[in-house]
């Protein structure tokens, strides 16, 4: 495979955001309409209270050939939780689709500890007028969380049916970690799969890996994102390593793959990936949160560049 950059097609500083939110357009994700596409991303505000940033997702909309913006969102599309709801502090990212006339999304929530940053859970929300606003239901909580083997940080859904059943692929935690050389711990996290009837109710293939690692056992991989093409099963996500990550270009963010031809078991593919960092600018220190999805008959993937998405979101097209 082989993919062309087309460029950043989105920068949040030079628009005007809600909420005060001035940088940051992370884990960019497609919902697609007949004359335009909608791309949601999160977004951060600044709390004043903590100093500390909260989450909100916002969406802008492109002309399908992605040389205009229509609109960018004036508000997020959803609340954050409530006192002390697994989405509290954050949601990211949102993953919407369509299904049998609604459009459901699958949001990941963040809420903060003490002992360790975060801890994250699946959500589900709800619209009613096209994208333009979620709502939850029942009183709000997770639909998917940490588990007997799976105790830590469970996010990043991506939800799409095949064959009639839903499948979610999604992050898990293995653990927590304290490195030499780093204040805080840090976390670990794999990619999962789970099986649905009703996109509500879900069985998980518990503390299962389906990715193999490249770097070491420590390797924290993050946003899956599967497509079929051609016959067989692709998914994209995002791998660094799991200290020394922020700062460190060599070990930050960067794109990988795999393939499937049954949606179970996968092999790993980073070399046949077709796309890499840039020499300079944007993307050239870090690639990561990859989306992908078709639109007339092209293949896009959206994903974020240096400093996990603080500059916007750029696009590749499959050649």
């Amino acid at each position: 495979m082989k993919w062309h950059k087309l460029g950043r097609i989105f920068d949040p500083r030079d628009h005007q955001l809600a909420n005060g939110c001035v940088e940051f357009a992370q884990s960019p994700q497609t919902l697609v309409f007949e004359d335009h596409i909608r791309i949601y991303f999160s977004t951060r505000q600044r709390d004043e209270a903590t100093g500390k940033f909260l989450s909100h997702v916002a969406f802008v909309d492109f002309d399908k050939d992605f040389d205009r913006i229509r609109r960018v969102s004036e508000k997020p599309v959803l609340p954050l939780g409530a006192l002390g709801s697994f989405d509290e502090h954050g949601i990211f990212p949102i993953n919407p689709l369509r299904h049998e006339g609604q459009v459901m999304a699958y949001t990941c929530g963040w809420s903060r500890r003490v002992s360790v940053s975060v801890e994250t859970g699946v959500g589900l929300v709800f619209s009613d007028d096209e994208g333009e606003t979620f709502y939850r239901k029942g009183l709000g909580g997770p639909i998917l969380g940490a588990s007997l083997q799976e105790p830590f940080l469970v996010g990043d859904a991506f939800v799409r049916v095949f064959d009639g059943r839903f499948h979610m692929w999604y992050m898990f935690g293995t653990g927590w970690k304290s490195y030499e050389g780093s204040d805080v711990p840090e976390r670990i996290y794999k990619i999962g799969h789970a099986l649905s009837d009703d996109g509500v109710r879900w069985e998980k293939q518990e503390a299962v890996a389906i990715i193999g690692d490249s770097l070491s056992e420590d390797e924290s991989q993050a946003l899956p994102s599967v497509i079929k093409i051609g016959g067989r099963y692709h998914m994209y996500f995002c791998f660094r390593h799991s200290s020394d990550f922020r700062t460190n270009a060599d070990r930050g963010y960067r794109i990988g793959h795999a393939y499937s031809d049954d949606l179970q078991r996968w092999t790993r593919d980073d070399q046949n990936l077709g796309i890499a960092l840039s020499e300079s600018g944007w993307d050239s220190d870090m690639m990561c949160y990859p989306h992908v999805f078709s639109c007339d008959d092209k293949t896009y993937m959206l994903y974020n560049g240096n400093e996990f998405g603080r500059a916007g979101f750029g696009l590749a097209v499959l050649e």
